[in-house]
């Protein structure tokens, strides 16, 4: 199991979701707790059409951390 960073951003509608280390890998929803479903979903498929093609999985490379200030 691989754990892949994922930055959410909240918009005027809706929420976005990027996932830094599968270029490409974005999803939206109405709610937060949506698009992190929908960008669950996304990466799944997103690694299955790797594995499909032959090319290799990107290990994930990117943390997260929070700063007071």
């Amino acid at each position: 199991m691989k754990q892949y960073a994922v930055i959410y951003e909240k918009g005027e509608t809706n929420w976005g979701a990027i996932v830094p280390d599968l270029p490409g890998c974005v999803s939206i929803g109405d709610t937060l707790k949506e698009v992190q479903e929908n960008v669950k979903e996304a990466i799944k498929l997103y690694l299955e059409v790797l594995a499909e093609r032959g090319d290799k999985i990107p290990e994930p490379s990117i943390k997260v951390g929070l700063v007071n200030v």
